[in-house]
Order: C-alpha cells, then structure tokens, then sequence
C-alpha cells in the first residue's frame, strides 16, 4: 500500500513539473525547458519592481524637457487646447481623428516623412530620432527606453551582425547571415539588415537572450508565415519591424539556441508572443492582420515596455495575462506608451489580468467593443490618453470592461484616469480609491502630458523611414 501511495505521490510531481512545459507550447519531456521555466520566474523575482509607482515617476524623469509639456489648466479649458509648442503640432483641430502625415507614398508604400526639420514629440524618441549620425551610433538606442521596461539593453555588449539574406528554409540548422541564425546565438548580439526584405517564418522564430532586432535603415516584414516568440528569455529590444499577416505555425523542431533545439507544438498565430520573459523593449514596430493576438505578454513577463508603435485591422490587439489561475502575472508590469491604437481594432489593447499596467499618453482613434479590459482584479493607471469613441456604435462608447466579476468586486479594482480626453461621448469608468494618486519626488516632477496632445506625441508612431545619415 505504501508503495502504490509513493509511485502515485511520484506521478502527481512529475506531472505538475510538466505543466508549465506544456502550456509552453513545448512537446519534449527532456529537463531543458522545465530549467528555462525556473530560470524565468527567478528573473521575473528580481525584475518586479516592489513599488511600481517609482517606476511610473521614472517614465518621465530622464532626457524630459518641458518645452512639449502642456501646461496644467481647468478641466473645463482643456478641450480647447491650443498652446505653442517647439514640435510640429498637426494642421487641423487637434479634436480631428485624421492623423497628421503629410507628403506623398513613396515607392516603398508608406507615408514619406513630414517636409522640414526633424521633430521628435514625445521623450524616448527626443533621445535619438532627430540625430543624423544615429546609424553611426546605434547603440545609444539603450539609454531611450522608459517605463517597466527601463533596464533592457539587449544587445548593446554584443558585436553588430548584419543579417544580408531573407530566407528561413531550415529551422533547425539556419544559415549565418539569416535573422533566425542571428536570434539563436547565445552572445549579445546587436541585429541590422543590410537591405529591405520580407521575412516568412517556416516556424516560430525563436529568440535567445540579449538581442536587439534593430530594423532601422531598411525596410524590413516579417509576414504571411510564423510569428516571433520570446520564451524564458529576457533583455531583448525589438525595433522598427513591419509584422502582419502571422498565421498559425505547423509546429515540428525548432533550435532555439545554438545548444538546444526540440519539438515545438502548434503556434496561434500571435505576431509577437512574450512567454515568461523579462525586460522587453518593443518599439516603433507596426502590426496588423495576426491570426490571433498582435502582443501577447502572459506567464509572469515583466519589466515590459511598448511604445511608439501603430496597430491597425486586428480583433485581439495586446493580452498580458493569459489565464485566471496564473498569479505569477500578479508580477506582470508593463507600461504602453505613445501608441496609436488606429482603424479596423476590436478590443484588447490592452486586456489586463492580475498586473500592474500603465497606459500613458497613447491616441485610441478606433475601437469595436473597448479599448482597456481585464480582469483579476489588476492595475490600470490610464494617464494622458485620447480616447476618440464611433459616431457609428454609441453601445459600445465605454473605454473600459470588466470581465468575469460582478461589480462589488470590481469596484475594489484601482483603475483610475487622469488627463486623459473624451471625444464622441467616450468614456472611462473608473474604480478603486477615488483619492488614488502615484506620488511624485522632487526630481520627478513632470506628469504624463495632457490627452489633448496625444495626437502630437503618436505623430510618428510605427516603423520608421530611416535613412542613414539623415535624422529618422
């Protein structure tokens, strides 16, 4: 009797180690992913930050000037925003939805830059956009980051690998000079492209720590073939890629490392999936069109920062926390900042479960059923954002949506805003302590910037056209 009790005691672990594996769209029962998991969750323990609001005061602490800062005014004077300021504010009403990109498509498809000096409107691109030596300098990159997401350096201790060839015919031995050879090494490695291409994944491309994906100078697709996945990983910065049309992966082997390669279940189909890692930097990247999630954040990922980029055409936009039962996403923190939020989105951008979010000065010009959901009681500061509501749909004019709680627990939830602007009878119901604040130090002083200047802030977001020697 003893025995059949141990062997069965045995079973129960072995299976419960397993779970994580498993979920992990992993189908080996070797020890390398179950190591990688605990790995993972020892990361996201030393990366959570105990007191997040610090980290909220940090977003606007560093290379900040005031001179695109509105200056504080009555509730009732702040539709009528229209103060000076040392960018290029945009032509019409700021109350308009048309976004502000003048010039002509180019022969690459995409909006050419605004004629006239370069203006950078918002802090992390005030940093290195309007610098014509940045490709000479592109590892300066690093000291822009803000947010959750303010210690990725990614590849900047590593050595430049110029990846010159679009191909992915072989997952498992990829040739140099691919992105997916690049991605797998085990040293630091900061990632350019010699010229334009498009790039479809056979498979999920697995990326290793301390990389940077730096897109910048060329025009670069990773589309109609498998999407990026970021798993028990961490420092990694991914910047100005085009990803759209990602379909659901076949599933097969895959190397994920120089040192390790294994049998990979079916993909969903997510552009880019963060699965247990640590300090991301996503920025001025632009998606579309993904099978099923653009970003997916879940399985205790932390230290995340998504900025400057534009979403279009897509149901499932950005879901951090995939499942109820998982606390470790109680450590989730995640800032998403300066991003359009443009025509063709449904929901989710984003849909949050236990984390701590904060959504800052981002422009929703487009929304089906809403645009800030989630559930598992998380945190949600919505700071300085324009929330522009159809004319079309008046049911669903409310920013925000609860889900699976009735109301006398969501109303314990902290969901607050604050600066943030209403237009087509939007609006945000909040939840939580009314008097609810993040404190600010002396050295911290400068505050999220009024949702009217929102538009202003996002002018640029998405993947850039960069050109070498001329300011991006």
């Amino acid at each position: 009797m003893e025995t059949a009790r141990l062997f069965k005691l045995v079973c129960v672990v072995c299976i419960a180690s397993l779970i994580p594996t498993l979920r992990a769209n992993v189908a080996e029962t070797d020890d390398y992913w179950v190591n990688k998991a605990n790995e993972a969750r020892k990361r996201t323990l030393s990366v959570y930050h105990p007191d997040p609001y610090a980290i909220v005061d940090h977003f606007h602490e560093r290379h900040y000037d005031n001179s695109t800062d509105v200056e504080e005014r009555e509730e009732h004077e702040a539709t009528a925003f229209a103060e000076e300021d040392d960018t290029e504010m945009i032509s019409s009403s700021t109350n308009s939805t048309r976004r502000s990109l003048s010039g002509n498509r180019g022969k690459r498809g995409k909006w050419s830059k605004l004629k006239g000096p370069c203006t950078a409107s918002n802090p992390i691109d005030k940093c290195w956009r309007c610098q014509a030596d940045w490709a000479k300098r592109r590892k300066k990159l690093v000291h822009c980051v803000r947010g959750f997401g303010y210690r990725t350096t990614g590849g900047k201790r590593g050595r430049i690998y110029v990846v010159t060839s679009p191909r992915d015919d072989d997952v498992v031995n990829p040739k140099p000079g691919t992105l997916r050879h690049a991605v797998i090494q085990k040293e630091p490695l900061w990632i350019i492209f010699k010229h334009d291409m498009s790039i479809r994944l056979k498979q999920e491309l697995m990326i290793n720590s301390h990389k940077t994906i730096d897109a910048r100078g060329a025009n670069v697709h990773v589309a109609y073939g498998a999407g990026i996945t970021m798993q028990y990983v961490h420092n990694i910065i991914i910047h100005g890629l085009h990803v759209h049309h990602i379909i659901e992966g076949s599933g097969g082997m895959v190397r994920n490392s120089v040192d390790h390669f294994g049998f990979r279940g079916k993909a969903d189909g997510d552009g880019i999936s963060i699965f247990g890692a640590t300090n991301i930097w996503l920025d001025h990247i632009s998606m579309s069109k993904c099978q099923d999630g653009l970003i997916d954040a879940i399985m205790g990922s932390t230290g995340i920062t998504i900025s400057n980029s534009h979403f279009t055409h897509h149901n499932d936009v950005m879901l951090l926390g995939a499942h109820d039962s998982n606390k470790d996403d109680k450590k989730m923190q995640v800032t998403v900042a300066y991003n359009h939020f443009g025509k063709g989105l449904v929901q989710r951008m984003p849909r949050v479960r236990w984390g701590f979010v904060h959504v800052v000065n981002n422009d929703y010009t487009h929304w089906e059923l809403y645009a800030i959901g989630g559930s598992q009681g998380p945190t949600i500061l919505s700071h300085g954002n324009r929330f522009i509501a159809s004319l079309h749909k008046p049911q669903y004019n409310e920013v925000t949506k609860r889900d699976y709680a009735s109301e006398s627990e969501w109303k314990n939830w902290n969901w607050r805003s604050d600066r943030d602007v209403f237009m087509n009878r939007a609006y945000f119901r909040q939840s939580g302590n009314p008097k609810f604040k993040c404190t600010h130090t002396r050295q911290q002083m400068i505050k999220p910037k009024h949702g009217v200047a929102a538009s202003m802030l996002t002018k640029y977001a998405g993947a850039l056209d960069c050109r070498v020697g001329k300011p991006c």
